[in-house]
């Protein structure tokens, strides 16, 4: 039940929004917990393959289990690897699991961004959104669960248009999903208690917060006990 009041909710209404055919193929950016969640609603709702990104071990891994495609930015060209998943035409479902604060550092837009956001001329890191419109199949669907909370430039509208994608966003509708979703936990096709890594006392909760922060000790999700 826990789940079902954020995370789980989250990634189920971006892949629904990503209206999921049995030919396609589904690319999440980010494996943290929301991201897991839309690996696995993706794979629920039959997609061909899913393909997660993230430089996080274990968050690979996690998603791996649930029937993902892994791929780590840090050791392996995105563009590259997922023009070979789909022989050259690019997914046709991009997911933005990550939203403003994404952390690649090795492309040349995303230290653009770092610098403007230093120099407080943006707020936003999007570089995951401009890798979505470039890599997204023509006619594709490009869902964003992940928070953007201000202004960003350097965005390929041009392509966005152009390539006649479709953008859905937004703050996720818990309520319309909340009904289907327990049934689904009932039934068996789920068991959210995947995500969890750690289970702790109350009193624990600040040293958590900072282990999820560094990523260390390959922590994804902490349940807090009082």
């Amino acid at each position: 039940m826990l789940f079902l009041g954020d995370i789980f909710p989250t990634g189920w209404q971006a892949a629904v929004q990503c209206d999921i055919q049995p030919t396609d193929t589904v690319v999440v950016w980010g494996a943290g917990p929301v991201g897991q969640f839309c690996v696995r609603s993706a794979v629920l709702l039959g997609a061909k393959q899913v393909v997660v990104i993230d430089n996080v071990p274990e968050r690979l891994s996690m998603a791996e289990a649930g029937g993902a495609i892994a791929i780590n930015f840090d050791n392996e060209s995105v563009l590259s690897r997922l023009k070979d998943l789909t022989n050259g035409k690019g997914p046709e479902k991009c997911i933005d699991a990550v939203g403003l604060e994404a952390h690649a550092t090795r492309s040349l837009d995303s230290m653009y961004d770092r610098v403007k956001q230093a120099m407080m001329l943006e707020s936003d890191r999007a570089h995951v959104l401009r890798e979505m419109i470039y890599v997204c199949r023509p006619a594709g669907v490009l869902s964003i669960p992940g928070v953007y909370g201000g202004l960003v430039d350097k965005i390929p509208v041009g392509a966005l248009m152009n390539k006649g994608l479709t953008v859905r966003t937004g703050q996720t509708h818990v309520n319309r999903w909340t009904d289907d979703l327990l049934r689904r936990i009932e039934e068996g096709q789920i068991d959210p208690s995947f995500v969890i890594t750690h289970t702790v006392g109350l009193d624990q909760g600040p040293e958590m917060y900072k282990t999820f922060r560094d990523k260390q000790d390959g922590c994804v999700k902490v349940i807090l006990k009082p």
